[in-house]
């Protein structure tokens, strides 16, 4: 298998040719993505948690590049935080990048919104930016997240709607 730019051209060695196993891979790799925000917008967590390796690194660089070594501590965070709330997650435009038959990078453009409600009043954002990624092929042949970094280019804030008195 030749890895390399998914849309051909030239490579470090030269033309790219990607063969049926290289395509089958990315196809999978962007399903995992597909999976990724049809679960977090469902709230099924337990599903969720299946797309990521063990050892995934999530980076939040909008939030004083606050890191989370483990999926615990991910998910410690995130499932509380957006379990009550509304999430619409769009993911689009992918640069997937095969390094090897078992690990691979993507970029991908994305928009989110996401409402949170709370005792005091709720909050609304819309963000912009792009998730970048790497992907591990692991020994179930499944290809999973192993690390995600959101990069938000730019998030829109509708004012505190405070609850009725």
């Amino acid at each position: 298998m030749r890895v390399g730019s998914p849309g051909g051209g030239d490579g470090p060695s030269g033309p790219v040719s990607l063969d049926a196993q290289a395509l089958w891979d990315i196809e999978q790799i962007k399903q995992l993505k597909a999976r990724y925000f049809r679960f977090l917008d469902a709230k099924d967590w337990d599903a969720f948690r299946e797309l990521f390796t063990d050892d995934c690194e999530h980076i939040l660089p909008q939030e004083s590049e606050r890191r989370f070594q483990t999926n615990d501590e991910y998910f410690g965070s995130t499932i509380p935080l957006l379990s009550n709330g509304v999430t619409t997650h769009h993911g689009h435009m992918p640069e997937i990048t095969l390094l090897s038959e078992t690990e691979a990078t993507g970029v991908w453009a994305m928009q989110d919104y996401v409402q949170l409600a709370g005792p005091g009043g709720r909050l609304s954002i819309k963000g912009y930016g792009h998730y970048v990624e790497t992907y591990r092929k692991c020994p179930d042949g499944r290809w999973r997240i192993s690390s995600k970094r959101n990069e938000r280019l730019r998030v829109d804030q509708a004012p505190w709607t405070l609850p009725e008195p």
